[in-house]
């Protein structure tokens, strides 16, 4: 079998260019990581690599992997693998719907870019992202442009990913570090709420829900909240929304620290305080649907909405769509120009 079958159809189903004319440089889309099946087996299996990651967890090693062993994951992998299993999605190409959709937007950036190898990888779980460099390097790709598919930088996420390119040296890498302003991006973000809102209805109020992190990242120079905010804004400036028509609220807590507010949760019980019955949900730090949006704001949030006498409208993630491949098409050809 030839080299450059190596990252074939066998492994992620990705277009393969000709072996005769291997392409020189490759795209890879890193994002988070999923469970490979939605049993307790399997969330612990994934739970546990992701949450022993000191940018995950930063407390001492020797205090906190006991307790994640031996407490978090026994007590979490069973709930956590119920609410997976609540939106894992069937058929030939079904699984985690992260999984699923990050495997499609790269078949469609391959689409916008054919001089490319486009991949995708996943920081935790498979197909790793470590075990992608080293398929690129075994396949003749002489380096590798790297875009982890959060566009608000953080030291949580991002920088994650450097510490991987950090430690795997099979192939020169570049870094993108994030893309929140991007005009291609934001467009496409703005023109998924446009056109959701013009087929399902707007709501009285458009609600920005971004990933929770701990305030004291923030406090320690983590650049993620002035990120989440300059993009909400430039949505919603797009959108030409008043002031008064959008927020913005953090949600996806855990733990005892202290972290962004508003929590989403808390803002929809206040809009609903105020009398708003009709709030749109966006949450454009995610660029594919996955737990945190379709579990846990489509339907948990939805739910506990309805209960205050409210209807919530969850508007999907960019996900594999033509925009989305374009603008990351967009985001990378920016940054190969200026790898000299």
């Amino acid at each position: 079998m030839p080299a450059s079958a190596s990252i074939g159809a066998a492994s992620d189903g990705a277009p393969i260019p000709s072996p005769s004319q291997p392409p020189d440089t490759a795209l890879v889309l890193v994002n988070l990581g999923t469970p490979d099946a939605p049993t307790p087996a399997g969330v612990r299996r994934y739970l546990g690599e992701f949450l022993s990651d000191r940018r995950v967890v930063g407390l001492p090693r020797w205090l906190w992997l006991p307790l994640l062993h031996l407490v978090v994951l026994p007590l979490r992998s069973k709930v956590v693998a119920e609410k997976y299993a609540s939106i894992w999605t069937r058929g030939e190409d079904g699984g985690s719907p992260l999984a699923v959709y990050t495997r499609r937007l790269a078949w469609a950036v391959q689409n916008e870019m054919p001089q490319l190898r486009v991949i995708d990888a996943m920081r935790y779980g498979s197909p790793s992202l470590a075990m992608r460099l080293h398929q690129l390097h075994e396949a003749g790709v002489r380096r590798a442009l790297v875009l982890p598919l959060y566009p608000q930088y953080s030291t949580t996420t991002t920088a994650s990913v450097d510490d991987v390119l950090a430690r795997e040296r099979a192939l020169p890498t570049r870094l993108v570090e994030n893309y929140h302003l991007d005009d291609g991006w934001l467009d496409a973000v703005a023109d998924s709420i446009r056109t959701h809102r013009e087929h399902h209805g707007a709501g009285k109020h458009l609600l920005f829900s971004f990933h929770g992190l701990p305030q004291r990242l923030i406090d320690e120079g983590d650049p993620y909240e002035r990120h989440c905010i300059a993009g909400a804004r430039a949505i919603a400036q797009r959108l030409d929304l008043p002031e008064d028509a959008w927020s913005l609220s953090y949600q996806s807590r855990f733990g005892r620290d202290k972290w962004l507010e508003p929590g989403t949760q808390q803002t929809l019980h206040a809009l609903a305080a105020r009398g708003v019955r009709e709030v749109d949900v966006v949450a454009p730090g995610f660029a594919v649907d996955c737990i945190e949006t379709l579990e846990e704001v489509a339907m948990m949030l939805a739910e506990d909405f309805a209960k205050l006498g409210g209807t919530l409208r969850y508007i999907p993630c960019l996900n594999d769509t033509r925009p989305h491949a374009r603008a990351l098409a967009g985001i990378a050809r920016y940054e190969l120009d200026r790898w000299i």
